[in-house]
């Protein structure tokens, strides 16, 4: 919106500034993290009031976990708020990327939103089926993929090969959609400790904000020899925005956490960074810079395969941050020593920019 009326006036003056992407980056930033921090307190009180025993607890997972009960969840609503607020403020609105990106975070959103307000509702665990939330998640990350691909076209580029892509014609939509959906979810699986997915998340929007500016740039993406996006750029204020943002729950999430941010904010945070990485073509570098929440996804599907099959289990309990905790680690060691894991990733991911 600030964009938009500084280039109707023609950018006189100081408001020459908001040509910069690096200026628009920095007030996304800025403006998610402060608004976060002012509504913070009075949002958590609300919901607090309004779901009265909070957080439904997994009587099966660790014993620990059990002293977390009553801490409101759905804090994801205020990620998303403070998020939407400062992207409409300082996003070239014009860009069809701004769209896409902001339709699978707030699409993500309203399903997870769901899923909470079903598990509160009913005091229970279980909150929407399975079946149902992955139909509508694929649906909205289908219709994103289709959007993204009209304007990048349909080619997956491999990392550390300059130049080497494979067409994978309307194929790529279906696998698109896929890395959308799968990202999504394996941030909420993450998200079982205070603080454990939130600042993975943001580490990974810093690589991706990285990763999106250079893509945008004619003559970086040349020299480095990556797929050059023209307005991907614009998406670095979409990661300044979430990491401003994502800052902010921290602060009320950090242990012991005041409030969870719940599937309303793990699937949309997740579903956000895997459609900025479709946009960038940078999906298999996505895989990297979010190892970490692929291993957790990763060890659920071998936990429930394995015991279907034998009886038995791979791990003492999965998600595999649970495995750990089972180990005798206690949740503030997982939680930084994971932190650390998601930083060497990060760095490893945007070595693949170079190594080519």
């Amino acid at each position: 919106m600030l964009y938009l009326i500084a280039e109707y006036l023609g950018f006189p003056s100081a408001l020459n500034l908001f040509r910069y992407l690096s200026f628009r980056t920095g007030g996304a930033v800025g403006t998610a993290l402060l608004f976060g921090l002012i509504i913070g307190p009075r949002f958590i009180g609300w919901l607090r009031v309004r779901q009265g025993k909070g957080q439904p607890i997994r009587t099966d997972g660790p014993q620990s976990h059990l002293a977390k009960r009553g801490t409101p969840t759905m804090g994801g609503l205020m990620i998303l708020t403070a998020m939407t607020i400062s992207i409409l403020l300082w996003m070239d609105l014009t860009s069809p990327f701004v769209w896409a990106c902001l339709f699978v975070t707030l699409g993500f959103g309203s399903i997870g939103f769901m899923d909470d307000y079903d598990k509160v509702r009913k005091a229970s665990t279980a909150g929407v089926s399975g079946r149902t939330r992955l139909l509508g998640e694929f649906i909205i990350a289908g219709i994103a993929s289709w959007l993204i691909v009209q304007q990048t076209g349909t080619h997956l580029y491999l990392p550390f090969i300059s130049g080497v892509s494979i067409d994978l014609g309307y194929f790529y939509i279906a696998f698109a959609a896929f890395t959308i959906v799968a990202f999504g979810n394996a941030v909420n699986l993450t998200d079982g400790l205070d603080g454990l997915a939130t600042m993975p998340v943001i580490i990974a929007a810093v690589a991706f904000m990285i990763i999106v500016y250079l893509a945008g740039n004619a003559k970086f993406a040349e020299y480095l020899g990556i797929p050059h996006v023209p307005g991907a750029g614009n998406l670095a204020i979409f990661c300044g925005a979430m990491i401003g943002a994502g800052l902010a729950f921290l602060w009320f999430n950090a242990p012991p956490a005041a409030v969870f941010m719940g599937d309303t904010g793990s699937l949309a945070l997740g579903g956000a960074l895997g459609t900025i990485a479709v946009v960038a073509h940078h999906e298999i570098v996505l895989g990297i810079i979010g190892g970490l929440f692929v291993v957790e996804a990763m060890s659920v599907i071998i936990q429930v395969f394995f015991y279907k099959r034998t009886g038995k289990r791979v791990f003492k309990m999965a998600p595999i941050h649970h495995h750990f905790e089972q180990l005798g680690w206690s949740e503030p060691t997982v939680v930084i020593r994971f932190w650390i894991i998601a930083l060497v990733l990060a760095l490893v991911g945007l070595s693949t920019l170079k190594l080519r």
